[in-house]
């Protein structure tokens, strides 16, 4: 008896989604079915490349298909993805932008810009398309962090209009306000000269088809988070903390500005870096310098998903310095924290983009 496609569909309709909690064919996770014989090919279509339970799902697939159409059956699955996204499609900022990712926290020196690029990076590294825009006006850190201090940005006229093209480094479109002013001296800049300079790098720059659009906030809870809000709908934010009460104090605050009832801009998480120190010499020993767990509980708290934990080594400074992400080293510690972080990222923006109404601009009375 030669075995069907609706045969192969009707068993991976058993395959539940883990996050999505809708099985597979109807979700329309599953293309591409090849038959011959009893060797069995189809494409597994994720909701992003950085999906954690990847192999969980396929298993899951192959086992499904071995129960309820032949045992002895030959199963190949191939693995894609289809980043998904909800954002309003008449949107004139952004349009080809799928999801917008933004950093933040509540206070700084927590090593925020740090998590924002090995994110970005991280996205980059599994086959997303990612932009990662230096939203951190008064502070801008990517040039350095990249090795772009003396680069100059690509500019060229469209239409009559000017327009920025980002860089590219390490597989991202990179953009910061670093790259127009002088490093050295300090910018003195009123509120809305900042905020328009913001607009200006959404609205005036070419970003081209992403992924993933990943915003560094500058810290606190100003002018600069509420520009970002009220120009492009963001798809969620990530908090970023370390493990001490002080910081933590200052994250809750910036949860609760997102959480605003006129901002309702969705959290997808916290990220607890510096969360614990380790050494070089003793790579498997833990030191809790900051205190233990405080982003673990804080986020149990708020019923809201810990995203990360970053642990403290020496490692991630000097590759900031360097201008290269610590990302990028694969097999070190390190870079496997930062990873697991992208995936869980990714994994809720997925969810959110199920699950939620579609995101819009954020419209604040001045009254």
């Amino acid at each position: 008896m030669s075995v069907t496609k609706e045969q192969v569909l009707a068993a991976l309709s058993h395959v539940i989604d883990p996050d999505l909690k809708k099985d597979l064919v109807s979700l329309d996770m599953i293309g591409n079915i090849e038959i011959e014989g009893k060797n069995i090919r189809f494409t597994l279509i994720l909701t992003t490349p950085a999906c954690p339970l990847k192999e969980s799902i396929k298993r899951a697939c192959i086992e499904a298909v071995k129960k309820h159409v032949a045992s002895d059956a030959v199963v190949e699955v191939n693995i894609t993805s289809k980043v998904t996204s909800n954002r309003p499609k008449n949107e004139v900022l952004l349009p080809q932008v799928k999801n917008i990712i933004a950093v933040a926290s509540g206070k700084g020196g927590v090593g925020k810009s740090t998590v924002a690029a090995n994110l970005a990076v991280a996205l980059g590294m599994t086959g997303a398309k990612v932009g990662l825009l230096d939203a951190d006006i008064y502070g801008p850190s990517l040039p350095l962090m990249f090795g772009l201090t003396d680069a100059e940005t690509e500019i060229e006229e469209k239409k009559g209009k000017t327009i920025i093209k980002p860089m590219t480094k390490f597989g991202i479109k990179l953009l910061s306000i670093g790259f127009f002013v002088d490093s050295s001296k300090a910018l003195v800049w009123r509120g809305p000269m900042a905020s328009s300079a913001l607009k200006q790098l959404f609205s005036d720059t070419d970003w081209g088809e992403l992924d993933y659009l990943v915003v560094d906030l500058p810290p606190g809870t100003g002018d600069i988070h509420l520009t970002l809000v009220q120009s492009v709908p963001v798809t969620g934010v990530a908090i970023v903390s370390t493990p001490q009460k002080v910081a933590l104090a200052d994250a809750r605050k910036a949860v609760s500005m997102f959480q605003n009832e006129s901002i309702n801009v969705p959290v997808l998480g916290l990220i607890e870096n510096m969360a614990w120190f380790t050494p070089a010499e003793l790579p498997e020993n833990k030191y809790f310098i900051f205190g233990k767990d405080g982003c673990k509980n804080l986020a149990d708290e708020l019923h809201l998903p810990l995203l990360g934990q970053i642990p403290l080594v020496q490692s991630v400074c000097e590759s900031g310095d360097q201008g290269i992400p610590a990302v990028l080293d694969e097999n070190s510690p390190i870079a496997h924290a930062f990873m697991l972080m992208a995936e869980n990222i990714a994994q809720q923006v997925a969810l959110r983009n199920a699950n939620h109404e579609p995101t819009k601009i954020v419209e604040i009375s001045n009254k």
